[in-house]
């Protein structure tokens, strides 16, 4: 199966939309250079796309995963149940910090999405930048433990 990025997304302002990258600069302890909510432990935010697949299906919707409001989407690799894992994205690294739970945008998205995102980690992950550095879609996604 084919681990990489498959998408990367920058949000503007608290509540703003969610552009579109095909890079960015990851920067270690700030999150994503240009995204408005940076620092903490929540520093970028990451879903699956094959878990957003099942979502889709579970609840007969056709979004694209960008309607989740994540940071990176990434493929070909499992999010569940992963805190304190580092992952390797490119030549950067991140720390996951725990499970993204899903907010009431994503039941306006779509009726029962709020819900089946609750579960196995269906809303995806929050991280911290371990290490930055320039990311691109298509990049190599690996755990490192």
């Amino acid at each position: 199966m084919d681990v990489r990025l498959a998408g990367i997304f920058i949000k503007r302002a608290h509540g703003g939309p969610m552009d579109p990258k095909d890079s960015a600069l990851l920067e270690a302890g700030r999150g994503l250079a240009g995204n408005a909510d940076r620092g903490g432990r929540r520093q970028v935010t990451l879903l699956s796309s094959e878990r957003w697949d099942e979502l889709m299906e579970e609840v007969g919707a056709s979004l694209e995963p960008h309607a989740r409001r994540a940071n990176l989407v990434v493929s070909g690799i499992v999010l569940e149940n992963t805190r304190g894992r580092v992952l390797r994205i490119g030549e950067c690294r991140v720390r996951i910090n725990g499970e993204t739970r899903p907010c009431e945008l994503m039941e306006e998205a779509a009726m029962g999405l709020q819900e089946a995102m609750g579960r196995r980690w269906g809303g995806g992950v929050f991280a911290e930048v371990l290490d930055g550095g320039a990311i691109a879609v298509g990049d190599a996604v690996t755990w490192e433990n």
